[in-house]
């Protein structure tokens, strides 16, 4: 007999005890809700969500369940919760943010309202909801945000997200009708993964968590491997690297009927462009108006009941962030840096401008220096941890950086989506005034063109140009009519959420740590659409993100807002030499690359030969690109 819930709830909530047969074996359940009468120690909000649906009196797998929740504990180290009923299974790892008490575990069940659900994020306006359906007359169990979302649901049904200020993905379900919503936030901020099975579904927060379940088709896509190898590893949803995965998109529903009907909807998009009343307003009005959007979501990121730290890179993006909640009264804020050993000439750390910001406002500083012995060992766990193979050399710098942070804090503020948001990349200058906005996106942005694709890639992964087609497809889209917003919100929308986004939730979660994204408030981004592209990508040497820069004067020192434009900079990703070249070529030459053919031999040894020739527009390593792809598989076991 198989216990999945509290045990102690036996005797005390017997009158709701259940048996079914599932797989073979008889699983006790016991109490479709019975609160802080669990005995697992301390409970709390976030990080891990899977399950499995099945239809047609399919039997639910609880071991795949149990199996995907085993491989989801570093997103959740501080507890772990299943629930299983009649056609469906659903498990949690948790990580103490809120509600650190009983009441906040998850699965969250409410028997009053027939509902429940598996919950990873944080509603960030939680309270302001919780008081607004206390009016409405519903009573609360907890103090958490997930509760609050059972009954917003309940009030509201599936519109009650557009009312969420969070980053959130979630599976709840309806007791008496049998049906399953699945969401995800307007960014993607939060991941959502998902494998078809006969006559079902079955859901995850990693790749690899669906892996473990087994049963999932791990051939190669085709149009997934045209993207990673074009456009830059940003392979958009509903794709994965593998053809047995698929991914919710960001900003939508995804509900499945008790007959397994599945019905999408997208609930949210940006319009870009002026609205009314926006013509007319002066430079300083649009400045006043970003820091008071700022002032916003950076306070609504203080929302936990442990300490917040900051992610302080030295760049503008970072260092407003510690002004304005140092603005806000925070005092002796944590902030941590990271910088590696230069090569090349290439220096490896912005240390001297997070050391501006740190001494003005006061922080106590965190530097971290990581030598090159300590890097390819980290190599090893990050690909590990990544749900798809992630390119961009600081996927190992938020890596590393994310383990020493986690030591000292669970949850940190991060500048990510600022350059996205508000024009700060090199290649938005030439779309203002493009003639051929999908031809000089391709450029400036694809890692290769489609006739280097066809000779990197073995025969049968070669058929249409997909990523130039994806490229056309969404800037045809309305709602943004000139080339420059065409390629923002691409980017905002699509790149965003499957490079810097998705980097980020994979690093910092392997660590049990909370990366919180104020730039990625929707209120911020919906407010960047609307302010004129001229002043965001302002000519004349002033590198992007004009009006952020410009805005950010009022808070933080004119050092780190004048300084060269700058990254999380890995040189020995770039400029690959000696031990990093030697490493590269095992990968390579193990037998397991050999047989799997992916990528032509011809092409590996052309980019082996001279590996610093072969760099992308956006200043990568194709050597690099093509080793990680392999390494990720290799060390998923595909």
């Amino acid at each position: 007999m198989h216990v999945l819930t509290c045990t102690e709830a036996v005797t005390e909530c017997a009158s709701t005890l259940k048996m079914i047969n599932l797989d073979a074996t008889i699983v006790e359940l016991v109490c479709f809700f019975c609160g802080n009468k669990r005995k697992t120690g301390k409970k709390w909000v976030m990080c891990g969500i899977c399950g499995e649906i099945r239809q047609n009196n399919r039997p639910v797998s609880v071991s795949a369940v149990e199996r995907m929740t085993g491989v989801l504990e570093p997103r959740g180290p501080d507890d772990m919760g299943m629930f299983v009923r009649s056609g469906m299974a659903f498990g949690h790892r948790r990580l103490s943010i809120l509600d650190l008490s009983v009441h906040g575990h998850q699965p969250m069940l409410d028997n009053d309202l027939g509902l429940g659900i598996v919950f990873n994020g944080l509603i960030y306006n939680y309270l302001e909801l919780r008081g607004e359906l206390a009016s409405k007359g519903y009573r609360f169990f907890s103090s958490s945000d997930t509760e609050v979302i059972l009954k917003a649901y309940h009030a509201w049904g599936d519109k009650c997200v557009e009312r969420f200020y969070g980053m959130f993905s979630f599976a709840l379900w309806e007791r008496d009708t049998g049906r399953v919503v699945f969401c995800r936030d307007r960014l993607g901020i939060k991941p959502f993964y998902y494998t078809d099975l006969p006559d079902g579904i079955r859901f995850a927060s990693t790749l690899p968590a669906l892996l473990a379940g087994g049963g999932v088709n791990t051939e190669i896509d085709p149009v997934a491997l045209h993207h990673y190898m074009s456009f830059h590893a940003v392979v958009p949803a509903p794709h994965t690297i593998i053809q047995g995965v698929r991914k919710l998109p960001p900003a939508t529903i995804m509900t499945i009927e008790p007959d397994g009907r599945r019905i999408e909807r997208q609930y949210w998009a940006v319009t870009f462009g002026p609205q009314e009343g926006d013509e007319g307003r002066s430079e300083e009005e649009w400045q006043e108006l970003l820091l008071a959007e700022m002032r916003k979501a950076v306070e609504r990121r203080l929302v936990a009941d442990v300490p917040v730290g900051v992610l302080l890179s030295g760049g503008v993006d970072s260092s407003l962030i510690v002004g304005l909640l140092a603005e806000a009264g925070q005092h002796g804020l944590e902030t941590f840096s990271i910088g590696f050993e230069s090569v090349g000439g290439e220096k490896g750390d912005e240390f001297e401008y997070s050391d501006i910001v740190a001494k003005r406002f006061g922080t106590n500083h965190h530097k971290i220096n990581v030598n090159a012995d300590g890097m390819i060992p980290a190599l090893e766990h990050c690909v590990k941890a990544m749900s798809e193979p992630m390119v961009s050399h600081d996927v190992i710098g938020f890596y590393m950086l994310s383990e020493k942070v986690s030591q000292h804090v669970k949850v940190v503020q991060s500048g990510q989506g600022a350059d996205e948001v508000f024009g700060g990349y090199h290649w938005y200058p030439p779309m203002l005034e493009s003639s051929d906005p999908v031809n000089d996106y391709a450029r400036v942005f694809f890692d290769r063109d489609h006739e280097e694709f066809s000779r990197a890639v073995a025969p049968e992964y070669v058929s249409r140009d997909f990523s130039r087609e994806f490229v056309a497809h969404h800037f045809d889209i309305p709602g943004a009519e000139r080339p420059i917003d065409k390629a923002l919100r691409l980017d905002t929308g699509i790149m965003l959420v499957d490079d810097p986004v998705k980097r980020v939730d994979n690093t910092s979660m392997a660590w049990g740590l909370e990366a919180r994204v104020p730039f990625l408030d929707h209120d911020v981004v919906e407010l960047a659409a609307r302010i004129p592209p001229e002043l965001k990508v302002a000519t004349g040497g002033h590198g992007g993100k004009y009006i952020l820069k410009e805005a950010s004067r009022k808070v933080i020192p004119r050092e780190v807002i004048d300084r060269p434009k700058g990254y999380f900079p890995v040189p020995a990703l770039k400029y690959i030499q000696g031990e990093y070249l030697d490493f590269m070529k095992d990968i390579l030459n193990r037998p397991e690359s050999r047989q799997r053919g992916v990528i032509n031999r011809s092409y590996v040894d052309e980019l082996l030969k001279d590996p610093e020739k072969h760099i992308t527009p956006l200043r990568s390593s194709k050597l690099w690109q093509v080793v990680l792809l392999e390494y990720w598989l290799q060390s998923h076991n595909i």
